[in-house]
């Protein structure tokens, strides 16, 4: 970041900026920083590339050294994708938590987190899982992960939608696994997620019975406490209602679909949930290898393989 006495005009002719790169920009990047390092066979470089999207260079640099020391600590004489992959785990979502002992809790997770993946992977337009685990990161006692699509500045009604069904996959599980009255706190940040990406649909991208239009009045987001009340005061108080109810709307349709997949998908739920329990991890290909066993993965929701031109 430049200095602002370094920017008046003729000081510079123009200003370039580098973005983080594209998946073939990371594969190519991967494969400068792993010159240098022993990779044992498994080792897949365009996975690992499609699994870090936002990573910059000095970022993908990190995730091999992290990957290296961890070979190291496990006495290992090359580095695995499991070393990869834990480093990816630990640069997004934080450190190894203790391990889940208590059989209840662990079955209720192991139930939310394939609920994720299920309603993820059977919506279409979501993207594919890459794992599901029980190991605890962070505040979070599981993980589900996705491979997210390369553009993310551009997507669509319905892959938004698809992510609103996925975010409630996990308190969909626990309802109609457990019942109501047993369902968690697990599923907070879930919650805000589906609020937030509902709200978007509503007052930033139009997607809604609302109308095309955009709702957000810039100046409400700044810091300005004046700008933010007379930003809020300029919307009528039907409109506001208006809002809340779209807002409503999109999250209480997602919830039913969600419900409905659980419902259909409990033999397959119940199988996926018996193995997890054992290895503690399933990786994306041995999830929709059991998942397809009992029922049909749209084809869009399978992952692409990455073409380098």
């Amino acid at each position: 970041v430049l200095d602002s006495a370094l920017l008046p005009p003729g000081r510079f002719d123009r200003q370039v900026m580098v973005d983080v790169p594209d998946v073939k920009g990371r594969i190519a990047i991967l494969k400068v920083h792993a010159k240098n390092k022993r990779l044992t066979d498994d080792v897949d470089i365009p996975i690992i590339a499609k699994r870090t999207p936002g990573f910059s260079g000095a970022d993908l640099a990190n995730l091999l050294n992290e990957a290296a020391i961890l070979s190291g600590r496990r006495g290992k004489e090359a580095i695995s994708l499991l070393e990869i992959d834990d480093s990816v785990d630990r640069i997004v979502a934080g450190m190894e938590g203790t391990r889940m002992t208590n059989g209840k809790v662990k079955s209720l997770v192991a139930y939310h987190e394939v609920g994720h993946a299920i309603c993820g992977t059977l919506t279409a337009g979501h993207d594919p899982v890459q794992k599901v685990t029980l190991v605890p990161r962070g505040q979070a006692k599981g993980l589900t992960w996705f491979i997210p699509g390369e553009d993310a500045s551009l997507i669509s009604k319905q892959q938004i939608f698809a992510r609103v069904v996925g975010a409630l996959g996990g308190r969909a599980a626990e309802e109609v696994i457990f019942g109501y009255a047993e369902v968690t706190t697990g599923a907070s940040g879930d919650l805000q997620q589906v609020a937030n990406m509902a709200k978007q649909m509503v007052t930033t991208f139009g997607m809604s019975d609302v109308g095309p239009w955009a709702l957000n009045d810039p100046s409400s987001q700044g810091g300005d406490m004046v700008m933010r009340m007379m930003a809020r005061n300029a919307m009528s108080e039907k409109l506001a209602n208006s809002i809340d109810v779209a807002t409503k709307r999109i999250a209480d349709e997602a919830y039913v679909v969600a419900l409905q997949q659980i419902r259909d998908n409990r033999v397959a739920i119940d199988a996926i949930v018996e193995e997890l329990l054992e290895t503690e991890t399933m990786d994306g290909g041995r999830f929709r290898e059991l998942l397809s066993q009992y029922t049909t993965i749209p084809e869009e929701n399978w992952p692409r393989e990455v073409v380098m031109v």
